[in-house]
């Protein structure tokens, strides 16, 4: 036993004869014995290393993923991260570079027309180029 199972072990002990302090002298006569037989039974070393390995596998399958590692270092977990954040970015650069492309072809259009230099000046020109709905 390790020493959290030796710590473990005693106070259980303690909490488990507190509480048979309350029961009847027979129920605690005959609780008595079955423990001593199961002591008996389990200072058998064969017996022993069958509840050793039946404890140590069901130590196994409740963990789960006992002895893998960290999640964070599952190589699948970062390479999916890497991917959505792969994603996200060249989105943003593909509307930024649509955004740029439709700004060049206004810019070419309205300086390729016919428009007098005054309509350039003119303050509701302006607003009209600002205008997001255009």
């Amino acid at each position: 036993m390790t020493i959290q199972e030796d710590a473990f072990a005693k106070k259980l002990t303690g909490y488990l004869d507190r509480g048979a302090l309350d029961l009847k002298a027979g129920t605690a006569y005959q609780l008595q014995q079955a423990r001593e037989a199961a002591l008996a039974r389990l200072s058998t070393p064969q017996r022993a290393s069958e509840l050793q390995v039946a404890h140590a596998m069901a130590g196994a399958s409740a963990g789960g993923q006992a002895g893998r590692g960290s999640v964070w270092r599952s190589a699948r977990l970062w390479l999916g991260i890497l991917l959505i954040v792969a994603a996200g970015v060249t989105y943003n650069e593909w509307r930024n570079f649509e955004q740029l492309s439709e700004n060049e072809e206004l810019d070419a259009e309205i300086l390729s027309s016919d428009l007098p230099i005054d309509a350039y000046l003119d303050r509701g020109f302006e607003n009209w180029l600002k205008r997001e709905d255009r």
